[in-house]
């Protein structure tokens, strides 16, 4: 078995990384591109979420990092795809819905900052390069977690798409969202991931960036697919 640095260099695997910042479909593409592939799926951002809530089931302190850090590199959590839904299971229990809460959010902020843990989590995010391939999707996987891998792609849209998006979807689920309010939480937040210090959210320097603004999920599979056939990582065909 490699070791951890050896992970995120190695060829043996192919990896395809899809970046952006939210609301410009990764989730959509990536898992489907997943499922379409017979690949490994990895949605880094949700890694945060999994640790808080872990941390609360065993009454951990969000202030204690040491005991977080170790939380981090051992934790048990796997993505599946099927019938066009993700599911989160840790230790084997699927703890979708706990992601989506507001709690499971706000351990999320408090966790991400802190230096130990985004240590922790990368090495852990690096253990899912496992054959036959694995599709990595969040905000740097193409520049920090897997910079050797064969594809990068780099998901963007306007502001205001991406917001209109994020109101269908809240809309759908019973919520009423102004999307006033939303496109200026879009944009505060688009301000904070492409400003911080660690892991700003950039396309890597050889990335392929799509713009999803006016194209459907199947087209930015096809273009996905197509780059993929060039390189032989996937026969589109």
């Amino acid at each position: 078995m490699l070791s951890k640095p050896d992970v995120a260099k190695s060829s043996e695997v192919p990896c395809l990384t899809i970046d952006g910042p939210a609301g410009v479909g990764k989730g959509t593409v990536s898992q489907a591109l997943a499922l379409r592939m017979g690949w490994n799926y990895l949605n880094s951002g949700a890694l945060y979420r999994v640790l808080g809530v872990q941390a609360r089931q065993l009454s951990i302190d969000l202030q204690d990092e040491p005991a977080l850090v170790a939380l981090a590199a051992g934790l048990q959590v796997r993505f599946s795809v099927a019938d066009g839904k993700a599911q989160v299971l840790l230790a084997g229990k699927d703890i979708s819905d706990e992601l989506v809460t507001e709690a499971s959010g706000a351990a999320a902020s408090k966790l991400a900052p802190i230096p130990a843990v985004r240590a922790a989590l990368l090495e852990r995010q690096r253990d899912f390069l496992q054959a036959p391939g694995l599709v990595a999707e969040g905000r740097d996987m193409g520049s920090v977690v897997f910079p050797h891998a064969e594809l990068k792609i780099f998901l963007d849209a306007t502001a205001e798409e991406r917001a209109r998006r994020r109101c269908k979807q809240l809309k759908d689920n019973g919520l009423s969202v102004s999307l006033r309010a939303v496109l200026s939480e879009i944009e505060d937040r688009d301000k904070r991931d492409r400003e911080r210090s660690v892991s700003p959210l950039v396309p890597a320097e050889d990335a392929t960036t799509i713009d999803t603004t006016v194209l459907t999920v199947d087209q930015v599979m096809d273009r996905i697919l197509s780059m993929c056939s060039e390189r032989q990582l996937f026969a589109a065909n």
